[in-house]
């Protein structure tokens, strides 16, 4: 991979690293089911994924009194834990991290996930060691705010026109464009292609082989 626009590269983790997006959805459907909250359809259940847990719920549940947003997270997170162990990489993720990082590239993750889910996600799939530097929804702001990056860029002593964000949401792209940085999307995630294509990133790839492949060549 020739050096060429980047030094940075950022990822989200859920629907962009880790197929877990259908999961989620399933997991805040059940959550405001449990709950008798209505129930949001798949699109509007996928569209929050990305941001922070909280955010995400106060936009599927409506409804749902502040008070009540505890009880609504617990039993999110008790229906994502459930069945946790099914989610995995998208294939041929490891392999692109690993060309991305024996390059010289360093490598960072800005997630929705909270600390303790993104450290246990990193540990199951063995790729912590992959990682310059993490970022998680609940040590700073939600996407699309551009803390992560900012911050990320800050301790990595990066600068943020050589940074790149990769994600499957509109949030991701949002808060590169926030930031500053560039924005690529990836569309075998929650959002769609066109969606994606509205907030106008460097790139849309249609599954991880063509992501791996535009930054061989872009990055």
């Amino acid at each position: 991979m020739a050096r060429e626009q980047f030094d940075l590269i950022v990822f989200d983790w859920d629907g962009t690293l880790m197929d877990s997006t259908a999961h989620i959805t399933r997991s805040i459907q059940a959550a405001c089911r449990d709950l008798g909250l209505p129930v949001p359809g798949d699109e509007a259940a996928s569209y929050v994924i990305g941001l922070g847990l909280r955010e995400a719920l106060q936009i599927a549940a409506p409804t749902l009194d502040p008070a009540d947003y505890p009880r609504l997270v617990e039993r999110y997170r008790i229906h994502y834990l459930l069945k946790d162990q099914q989610t995995e990489l998208f294939s041929g993720v490891r392999e692109m991290l690993t060309e991305l990082r024996d390059t010289g590239y360093l490598l960072a993750v800005a997630t929705g996930k909270s600390r303790v889910g993104l450290n246990r996600a990193l540990a199951e799939a063995n790729l912590t060691s992959l990682f310059d530097g993490t970022r998680c929804a609940d040590e700073t702001f939600s996407k699309p705010h551009p803390a992560m990056l900012q911050e990320l860029t800050r301790e990595l002593g990066q600068d943020l026109n050589r940074t790149v964000m990769i994600g499957d949401t509109t949030h991701d792209l949002q808060m590169a464009a926030n930031a500053g940085a560039a924005g690529v999307g990836v569309a075998y995630g929650a959002h769609s292609s066109g969606a994606l294509a509205g907030l106008a990133p460097r790139f849309i790839a249609p599954d991880v082989a063509a992501l791996a492949g535009w930054l061989r060549e872009h990055a």
